[in-house]
């Protein structure tokens, strides 16, 4: 049986598989099989990706580390939000599944522009866009914090509705508030956690999972799914005014790109199966 879980992105040409860590933080090697009952894989940056471009095997769209030009010295990022409209996902290759999730999140991502320090944490939530070998599409919402598996919430979902989702720590230092709202049939899920994120990364992305399984663990195939238009991106409650330094392309291990994110003009794009992407 495959199991689907988030990873970290890699940049560069590769991913640097840290470990299995079950629920607890506890790092260990174990067994794929261990992993597939409870725990889930960190995947993390590649130092030193190609210059002016930051390349994943798994995410597509904008990350913003403290570190980066342009941002205040000592900057924490306590709070990430989005919204797009959920596409239907279909078969890129004939007789083959296909799993993908957009979502916005804090931690995981590149602290400085040459991804020499990452952030090990993570918090996250979005929507889940999958097809199966038969074609039949199916959506889904989810909330995760590593190294804690996902987890799938009742909040119902399908193609074409308009989904928000916020991310932020409430006023105890610590305390995390997760908001998913179907703007489409006005309904909400929302949690409140308490998780040791490092707030030193925030992201918007479009990703292929990764799957553990008695097939062995990667990535996920990527389904056709279009373009992804997210909305109108929020850090710390304002525009984050993405900088080329921030994007990721997902890429294949041959360096085919995937997916890519375009321009950023109050919001932006990301198109999957194309080489590049325009502004909205």
């Amino acid at each position: 049986m495959n199991r689907m879980i988030r990873g970290f992105a890699g940049a560069g040409c590769g991913l640097t598989v840290v470990g299995l860590a079950a629920p607890g933080g506890a790092t260990s090697a174990g067994a794929a099989g261990a992993a597939a009952s409870h725990g889930v894989i960190h995947v993390v940056y590649v130092a030193g990706g190609q210059a002016g471009t930051n390349q994943s095997s798994n995410w597509s769209g904008y990350n913003v580390g403290a570190s980066y030009p342009g941002e205040p010295t000592g900057v924490t990022f306590t709070a990430v939000a989005d919204k797009w409209t959920v596409l239907a996902a279909t078969r890129h290759t004939r007789g083959q599944a296909g799993h993908s999730a957009t979502w916005a999140g804090i931690g995981g991502g590149c602290v400085t522009d040459d991804c020499s320090v990452t952030d090990s944490t993570l918090i996250q939530a979005g929507a889940e866009l999958d097809v199966s070998k038969a074609g039949k599409p199916s959506h889904g919402a989810w909330w995760e914090i590593i190294p804690e598996p996902q987890t799938k919430v009742t909040l119902p979902v399908s193609a074409g509705d308009k989904i928000k989702v916020s991310v932020s720590e409430i006023t105890t230092r610590g305390d995390w508030s997760v908001v998913i709202d179907n703007l489409t049939t006005s309904r909400r899920f929302s949690t409140r956690t308490p998780y040791g994120s490092s707030m030193d990364t925030a992201e918007w992305i479009e990703e292929t999972p990764l799957i553990i399984g008695t097939g062995g663990t990667g990535p996920a195939a990527m389904p056709n799914l279009g373009t992804v238009h997210f909305i109108s991106a929020s850090l710390i409650g304002v525009n984050p005014h993405f900088q080329a330094v921030d994007e990721i392309q997902l890429v294949t291990s041959s360096g085919k790109i995937v997916a890519a994110p375009g321009p950023d003009l109050a919001g932006f794009n990301d198109c999957i199966w194309r080489m590049a992407c325009a502004a909205p």
